[in-house]
């Protein structure tokens, strides 16, 4: 077995089938993505080749900017919010009375589609009858906002589902890397005189940062091509308030039948998420890892 692992074309074989898949479903789509760019389509007729015009008018477009700036600021949200989810599962693997029910808790909304999650909080938004205006409204507020109607506060509003989504997700995360911590390790430092606190900021996250730099990178990946939740409550709107890239290109290519143009958006979306990937992997690597 040994030897006929050991031989490079046999285990090009192997990997052969993977590679086709991974180029049939990944590479020539994004192949075709950046041609299509290159063209002036309706999705229906005939193409015509307009250059790099498409492009240009993208990195021109106000509108494609406005959407960047809100999904960088999704970015910056859910990157935040890791510090809320690192703290829950270092609270939750202190084998604390009930972890077991919350670790159940916390991952329901990971069970939701994202068309259900926005469906109920589109009811808990809901400016007249909603639970959120009925609270504030009983705790003295008079005149609480139409979070999804107003243009300074939707944007805030809708980033609120998106964390508390994902939230059982990282936490969950955390929580596997935490529970991999060796228990001799803890118990020196609680026999040393540690607090808590300094357990936790000394041993346990020096510990798991490998895993906390692969939830940033994940965190804000995922926040630049997020889509589904937003088109759901809002549809970008009102008025591009609550637009980000991925809608913006979806209205472009699927409601306008402007395909060439939405596809330019799609290709710049990925080279501006490959762009940021590298910078915040360099930016928490360690000085070994930028050495190798």
């Amino acid at each position: 077995m040994n030897k006929v692992m050991s031989n490079k074309w046999i285990i090009a074989l192997y990997v052969l089938p993977a590679l086709l898949l991974i180029g049939v479903l990944i590479f020539i789509p994004l192949i075709l993505t950046g041609y299509y760019g290159l063209m002036e389509w309706d999705g229906i007729g005939a193409m015509e080749y307009i250059g790099l015009e498409n492009y240009i008018n993208a990195i021109q477009d106000a509108k494609f900017w406005d959407s960047a700036l809100h999904s960088f600021l999704l970015a910056l949200f859910s990157t935040l919010s890791l510090i809320v989810y690192l703290a829950i599962s270092l609270i939750l693997a202190s084998k604390i009375k009930g972890a077991d029910l919350l670790r159940k808790i916390y991952l329901i909304p990971m069970l939701l589609s994202s068309v259900a999650i926005a469906q109920l909080w589109i009811k808990v938004f809901n400016p007249t009858n909603g639970m959120l205006n009925s609270f504030l409204v009983a705790i003295g507020f008079e005149n609480p906002p139409a979070w999804l109607a107003e243009p300074s506060v939707v944007l805030y509003a809708i980033f609120i589902p998106i964390l508390w989504q994902y939230a059982g997700f990282y936490i969950l995360i955390y929580y596997a890397a935490l529970k991999n911590i060796p228990e001799s390790l803890v118990e020196a430092a609680k026999i040393d005189g540690a607090t808590p606190l300094q357990i936790a900021l000394k041993i346990k996250m020096p510990l798991i940062m490998g895993v906390i730099k692969v939830t940033v990178v994940l965190a804000v990946v995922g926040s630049l091509k997020y889509f589904d939740l937003i088109y759901v409550m809002t549809g970008g709107g009102p008025n591009g308030a609550s637009e980000v890239m991925a809608s913006y290109m979806y209205k472009l290519a699927f409601s306008s039948n402007d395909f060439g143009y939405g596809s330019a958006i799609g290709f710049l979306l990925l080279i501006i998420t490959l762009i940021v990937t590298v910078i915040v992997r360099k930016a928490t690597a360690t000085k070994e890892e930028i050495q190798y």
